[in-house]
């Protein structure tokens, strides 16, 4: 029976080939595709892929609804190639069957056997269906069953043709079965991209679907703005033809930013974060606990497609990179006469160019999409961990200071998005080994065994290297965020380090810091040094290891089988020598990502359960209750922060909060704001909250954006609201008004006027209850006044006054409207404060103590009852002045005049006449800056010998192993030649390029690190050098993104590729010159290639120039804006804005990631359109070659020829990609050289004119007509003052907020010189001495106190200059003695990053101690006071009387009291000189400045006391 199907099928079964019987199992027949056993698989699989095409039609008819008739079905290119492509290949098959058919029927009258034409029916009809029914209804058809479908067919097609295409090389026939079989894979190729692509549109369907229903107010436009990619079809993104708009725009004209497109929604930071936090949401849910490997396996199944994907087009290169050997060997057999067919050796040469195409193509997709993978998990990390900062814990906040976040973000995210370009690099480079080893076992026989052995111990001595390169790069990332969280701190307090001229201490800190990371990075530049020399050297010593047992086992060495081994490895060098970088990016991700990891695992602040915000009873609402609760800062039940704290506040109360410095009053708010662990007992809080912070909190942006913070513009409250803010007649002023731009910080605002802005914030959030953390300490009494009115609104007739003012207003009462009457009207507020003339108009008074509420009732009645706060009342009275001035005339308050409102402006804004906002745009190089980067790397100690030295080694390093491939082919058929001299002279040659790559690498590390060394030390100088201009135009996120990503770029990335450019492109010139000489015809298509190449690499640099720079530009807005709300997070969390800010963060990773996106792409369009240009240049010359007559080159040459020709491709593409890596990274050196150059201040130290030690000995200043302008061509903010403040007098220096008090302190300590005049200081004019000898000898207490991260004495005393019983004696002077000896370090007790573990008020008390032990003969107060209670305040008042008492003491105040018991008094009015008299003399005098500003203070404090 089995006999007679056999016979029917397939014929005569009596063959010699399978002895006689139907049924041969030997495998080798499969391998023949004319053979009948082969027809028959074929044809099963044929019925098994129509039963499953027939199974998903009958599901779509019977499952799928009927949608109606679609008269547009529009197909897109990749549908349409493969319907004709697939289609035409059935209806081949089908004609080719019907003949064959009809020639039996017509020759043999029977159709019998049938296996041939049954075979090509069916093969017709599948192919047909699959052509037209799935490449055109894929949209269609059910997903799971098209998958299954398309996935069979590429793999059954794929064996088949890989079966034909080795029984074509094996026998060197190609039957027409075979052709057959290879075309069909391509067809099963465009088949599977078809049901890809119609899955990723499946999975947008929904979004689309979901943006039909969103309101029609979106703007249209937005269409046009997003990246050609998102619709681009599949032929434009093989060939990056979507990219050619944006490089015809970049040739036309200078790309701005608005040129960018958008990425599409799918690449957006948003999509990724959401897709992230859900697939770790499903991990939660399966209560499987939290890992870095887990949270990584997390991130790689949300890009799991993608990786995927890129797999196959990796996996479609090795492949087609893999068969350039064996194409190699069979043109030398076809040189050397042994051709199959007639035209063989032109069929040779056109299929190397399709592979070499095929190669490029699949090579681009694998990079760039891997790129893509990189940019989405960078996005998604960066946005985790900007959503860890808005809920980073205090406690938190300790262990990851701000500088380490910024490093988080610049640094270690950056290195963990380089990774999944290097991924797949891995198991590539495995697998091509592994082919590789096949075709040497090939070509060498048994001699492979050698080359595994070498290859083997290679990577084995790689493995100590890899694991030390982990551990010094797990150090380096410590050592540097060490130097960044000294660099951030420096540079955020530089004004402060000017004035106690201890910058050059803190920039040694910091130079001291890079040396130990200097340190760091020489190892480990070292260990992948040796890396790099180990695996460079490997192919030498594979090949020489190889030949050496080819001679002992006499396997004969002949030109295909050497050429093909040395084509072989040099196929596999490049991926080889990649290892190091493989090893080097997994060693960087994995520190970075376990970094990264325990950062987001860090604690977060307990959910605000107990704040009830949104109730629906009104009667609660604006109510706060604490019942016997307990809180810690460190959540620690044993060690509370604050106790037993009861305490109810009814809707609409007002209460104030006062005590002592350090008892608790700030950390009670924060309790309320659910900052602080609550410990123990209960707290609930009802309604929604506003929060105004001790320390003015600005965001870089315009003023209108600070107040509305995120709300709809109102335009009638928010008039009202600039009304009651007193801001009013600023913005009439300001060149912009409300749009004017505030600078980082509000630098560019007095301390009133960022109050006021504060404030301003807060009233216009309508909220139930406003938090008010000593708002007034750094207004004048006027504004503190005017701002004060908030709190008195609630008289029972206030309804009333309000109407009759808004009646009245016509009538001259104007002034209603500055006072904040009706602010705060029904609204609770708590108000912590250290001016007791506020207090009797509160319902409620709260007196703090060493974290406890000790009472709390009316002004009045503890004023009666509480000595403590009759203490805290007399101690204010004492320091409101002397009984002198009790009697003094009542004037009325009246607001800050235009004039003065001018002047604040004047000496704050900076700005010049034309109006231009201060924060001007971040600059950057524009155009082709040409070799002057590369220039500004190399000068640093003659770099340029280093670099020099690494590329003469580099080039002769080429030149041996050409002459050791060139003597090999000269000599290897030579008979003359003995087999063991041939190796020998080889490996010789092969050791003597060894050496020299040796040194090249070591020279690299050399030229890295002090390149890396000096540009740090000019960038420092050039930094603490710089005026503080510089610093209040300048965001500090472009500083900190160059101090820490610029930075790391250069350290780690730019001396290497530096080399691997000018190393890539002497190897690819070198490939080029080995195949000219060879066949000297090739030039007639080589030099038109490479003009070609050349214009094309500077049509891309036209455009891709501009993008890598704007990259850099708003990598700094994502780090400026990171910087910002590390800051404020306090605040942000307290408006409840953090989805707001967080949605902003996500638009500028969007910004960041769309030019790092068209950055790469069009390094990848590029080097495409040159992998092209050298395919032709390999196919021509490979053409040359068999057009010439045979003999013209011998078999060695040609082999040697082709083996160079088959790595063009690999090292064009080395040499283009290190090249374009390299102009990307050199941008990091332009950026640091933007900073290195900054206009320096006056000289540190004049050697020939410096002041005596003693220097100075009276304290005698004399001010001579001193101008002052922040600009040169600016207005004047200081007209000519003249005084003389004699020696041990005490100088108070008063005038309205902006008048110029703080500008004539800045010129005192030269922060600003002066445009005319002079201030001589005993004797001496200090313009004429160096800025350190002037800063060191004066003394001042700053306006803002800060403190630096590290020890209580480090504080006092950074320079070490006294000692511990001197600081002792200090801390009791400044009444910290007892609080330091309370803690178990004495004066090593930690400071933390801001002082923040420390009250503003101990913070201030700090400066003053600082002060204290410096003992200068003039001592500068600038509002030195502001922060502290009056009783500390009094006690001060003491001190610095008596420890200063021979001194000149000159005052800057906005509290009267202060200045009264000064010897002078100078008063200051729009810049210039008003008043300078005796205190008790400007009293007496009519329209005494002086004496209208005592007069407001008092009828502010009567006024106060009245309620």
């Amino acid at each position: 029976m089995m006999e007679e199907f056999w016979t029917m099928t397939c014929g005569d079964y009596n063959s010699s080939e399978t002895g006689g019987k139907p049924f041969c199992y030997d495998l080798k027949f499969l391998k023949d595709p004319s053979k009948c056993i082969n027809h028959l698989l074929a044809i099963s699989f044929d019925v098994l892929l129509l039963i499953m095409l027939s199974f998903i039609m009958i599901q779509k008819s019977l499952f799928r609804p009927h949608r109606g008739r679609r008269w547009e079905e529009k197909y897109s290119k990749l549908q349409l190639v493969s319907a004709i492509t697939n289609g035409s290949l059935g209806l081949f098959h089908l004609c080719l069957g019907i003949w064959v058919l009809e020639e039996k029927l017509r020759k043999n009258h029977t159709a019998f056997p049938l296996n041939w034409w049954l075979l090509e029916l069916f093969q017709g009809i599948t192919w047909l269906l699959a052509g037209l029914t799935v490449s055109l209804k894929v949209n269609q058809l059910p997903r799971a069953c098209l998958w299954l479908f398309s996935t069979v067919l590429f793999f059954v097609s794929g064996v088949f043709c890989a079966i034909s295409l080795s029984y074509a090389i094996n026998t060197r026939e190609f039957p027409l079965k075979a052709v057959l079989d290879v075309l069909s894979f391509p067809g099963a190729i465009l088949l599977f991209l078809c049901t890809f692509k119609s899955s990723q549109c499946e999975e947008t369907s929904q979004e689309i679907d979901e943006r039909l229903y969103t309101p029609l107010d979106c703007k249209f436009n937005d269409v046009d703005l997003v990246t050609p990619f998102s619709r681009a079809g599949y032929l434009s993104r093989i060939s990056f033809w979507w990219l050619n708009p944006l490089m015809k725009r970049g040739q036309e004209k200078t790309l701005q930013d608005e040129d960018i497109p958008k990425l599409r929604e799918l690449d957006r930071a948003e999509s990724c974060y959401l897709s992230f936090v859900e697939h770790l949401n499903r991990q939660r849910e399966k209560d499987i606990p939290l890992s870095s490997s887990s949270v990584l396996w997390t991130i790689l199944s949300c890009h799991r497609n993608e990786i995927l994907v890129t797999g196959f087009f990796a996996f479609l290169k090795v492949l087609t990179l893999s068969a350039g050997p064996l194409l190699l060997n069979a043109f030398i057999l076809v040189a050397e006469g042994n051709q199959s067919f007639k035209y063989e050796g032109y069929v040779l040469a056109m299929s190397l160019f399709f592979i070499k195409i095929i190669e490029s193509l699949s090579q681009r997709q694998w990079y760039f999409n891997s790129r893509l993978v990189g940019m989405k998990v960078r996005s998604l990390l960066t946005a985790a961990i900007y959503k860890k900062i808005l809920r980073l814990s205090n406690a938190s906040r300790l262990v990851h200071s701000g500088g380490e976040i910024m490093n988080y973000v610049t640094v270690d995210v950056y290195r963990i998005g380089e990774f999944p370009f290097w991924f797949h690099q891995s198991w590539t480079t495995i697998l091509q080994l592994c082919i590789a080893l096949v075709i040497l076992f090939r070509a060498v026989g048994l001699a492979t065994i050698a080359s595994l052995v070498v290859i083997v111990l290679t990577v084995l001595c790689n493995t100590p290297l890899a694991k030390l390169q982990h551990k010094f790069q797990s150090k380096l990332m410590v050592a540097q965020d060490k130097r960044l969280k000294a660099s951030s701190e420096a540079l955020v307090n530089i004004k402060v380090l000017k004035l106690y001229a201890w910058e050059t201490h803190f920039k040694n800190s910091i130079e001291n810091l890079r040396s130990v990371e200097l340190k760091l990075l020489s190892s480990l530049q070292l260990k992948k040094a040796y890396n790099i020399f180990l695996f460079w050297t490997a192919p030498m010593l594979v090949s020489s290891a190889s030949f050496l047992t080819c001679y002992f086992l006499n396997i004969p060495l002949h030109a295909n089988n050497v050429f093909t081994f040395v084509a072989t490895l040099r196929l596999v060098q490049d991926p080889i020598t990649a290892i190091p970088d493989v090893v080097g990016a997994a060693i960087q991700a994995k520190v970075a990502f376990a970094r990264i990891f325990k950062f987001l695992e860090a604690p977060e602040l307990q959910d605000a359960d107990f704040k009830n915000r949104f109730i629906s009873d009104n009667n609660l609402r604006g109510s706060i209750l604490i019942k016997s609760a307990e809180f810690s800062w460190e959540g620690n039940v044993s060690k509370p922060t604050l106790r037993n704290i009861n305490l109810e506040v009814r809707p609409g109360q007002k209460v104030a909060i006062c005590g002592e410095v350090g008892s608790g009053k700030s950390t009670l708010l924060a309790t309320i704001l659910g900052e602080i662990p609550n410990t123990k007992g209960v707290i609930d809080v009802y309604g929604k909250l506003a929060y105004v912070s001790q320390t003015a909190w600005i965001q870089t942006g315009t003023i209108q954006d600070n107040i509305l913070f995120g709300s709809d513009l109102d335009a009638q409250r928010y008039q009202e609201t600039l009304q009651r803010s007193s801001l009013v007649k600023d913005l009439e002023l300001f060149p912009h008004g409300d749009l004017t731009e505030i600078g980082e910080r509000g630098v560019n605002l007095s301390g009133g006027q960022k109050q006021r802005v504060q404030l301003a914030r807060a009233l216009y959030q309508n909220a139930d209850v406003y938090l008010l953390d000593d708002p007034f300490s750094a207004v004048d009494a006027h504004t503190a006044s005017n701002l004060f009115n908030v709190m008195i609104s609630f008289f029972l007739h206030a309804l009333q006054l309000y109407l009759q003012c808004q009646s009245l207003l016509k009538d001259g009462f104007e002034t209603w409207q500055e006072y904040i009457m009706e602010g705060l009207k029904g609204k609770t507020v708590l108000l912590v404060t250290h001016q007791v003339d506020f207090l009797p108009a509160f319902d409620s008074v709260l007196l703090m103590s060493n974290g406890e509420i000790l009472e709390a009732a009316p002004y009045h009645h503890l004023l009666t009852s509480s000595k403590e706060f009759q203490d805290l009342v007399n101690a204010h009275k004492d320091t409101a002045g002397s009984k002198q001035l009790v009697d003094v005339t009542y004037s009325p308050r009246h607001s800050s005049s235009a004039r003065e409102i001018t002047q604040a402006f004047i000496e704050k804004q900076f700005k010049d006449e034309s109006g231009n906002q201060l924060i001007k745009q971040e600059e950057r190089e524009i155009g082709d800056t040409g070799l002057k980067p590369y220039l500004q790397y190399l000068n640093q100690m003659k770099g340029y010998i280093y670099f020099f030295l690494a590329s003469l080694c580099h080039l002769t390093f080429v030149i041996c192993q050409i002459l050791q491939n060139s003597w090999m082919a000269a000599n290897v058929d030579n008979p003359h030649v003995s087999t063991l001299k041939l190796i020998i002279v080889y490996f010789l040659i092969g050791v003597t390029s060894t050496f020299f790559m040796l040194i090249r690498s070591l020279l690299v590390v050399a030229l890295g690190i002090q390149s890396s060394k000096l540009l740090f030390l000019q960038l420092m100088n050039s930094l603490f050098r710089a005026p503080m201009s510089f610093y209040d135009s300048t965001p500090l996120g472009r500083i900190l993104s160059r101090v820490s990503s610029d930075l790391s770029i250069m350290d780690l990335d730019l001396p290497f590729i530096l080399t691997y450019a000018v190393g890539g492109t002497i190897n690819c010139y070198s490939n080029l010159t080995v195949l000219a000489v060879v066949t000297w015809q090739v030039l007639i298509v080589s030099i038109p290639m490479i003009y070609i190449a050349i214009r094309l690499q500077r049509y891309y640099f036209a455009t891709a120039k501009e993008v890598m720079r704007m990259n850099g530009t708003t990598k700094s807005f994502v780090a400026n804006h990171l910087a910002e709300t590390v800051a404020g997070a306090m605040t942000i969390r307290a408006f409840e804005d953090e989805d707001r800010f967080f949605n902003k963060n996500l638009d500028l990773i969007d910004v960041n990631a769309s030019t790092f996106f068209h950055s790469y792409a069009s390094n990848e369009w590029l080097i495409q359109r040159l992998e092209v240009v050298a395919a032709v240049v390999l196919a021509s010359a490979a053409l040359c070659m068999v057009m010439l007559p045979p003999g013209t080159f011998t078999s060695g040459f040609i082999g040697m020829a082709l083996s160079y020709g088959l790595s063009l491709n690999a090292s064009l593409v080395f040499s283009i990609q290190s090249q374009c890596n390299l102009a990307n990274y050199i941008i990091s050196v332009e950026r640091l050289n933007q900073y290195m150059h900054i206009p320096s201040e006056a000289p540190e130290v004049i050697e020939g004119n410096r002041p005596p030690l003693n220097w100075p000995v009276a304290g005698k200043v004399e001010i001579n007509d001193l101008k002052i302008r922040y600009r040169p061509k600016g207005p004047l903010v200081l007209h000519g003052i003249t005084c003389t403040f004699e020696a041990g007098h005490k100088i108070g220096i008063v005038g309205r907020t902006g008048s110029g008090k703080s500008t004539l302190i800045s010129a005192l300590f030269r922060l600003v010189e002066p445009a005319g005049g002079k201030i001589v200081v005993d004797g001496i004019d200090i313009s004429t001495i160096g800025l350190h000898d002037l800063r060191s000898c004066f003394g001042v207490i700053p306006q803002d106190p800060t403190l630096f991260h590290g020890t209580v004495r480090y504080n006092l005393d950074p320079l070490s200059q006294h000692t511990d019983q001197e600081i002792w004696e200090v801390l009791g002077k400044c009444q910290l003695r007892e609080v330091v000896q309370d803690k178990e370090e004495g004066l090593d007790s930690s400071v933390v990053e801001d002082g923040s573990n420390w009250s503003m008020g101990q913070r201030q008390l700090f400066c003053l101690g600082r002060a204290l032990l410096r003992r200068s003969r003039i001592l500068v107060l600038d509002e030195a006071t502001a922060s502290i209670d009056n009783a500390t305040d009094l006690i001060l008042q003491k001190t610095i009387r008596t420890e200063f008492a021979d001194c000149t003491v000159i005052t800057v105040a906005h509290r009267i009291p202060t200045v009264m018991d000064c010897t002078m008094v100078l008063s200051i009015s729009d810049g210039k000189l008003a008043e300078y008299d005796e205190p008790t003399n400007l009293m007496k005098r009519e329209g005494s400045l002086f004496r209208q500003l005592v007069n407001e203070y008092w009828s502010h404090s009567q006024s106060a006391e009245s309620h």
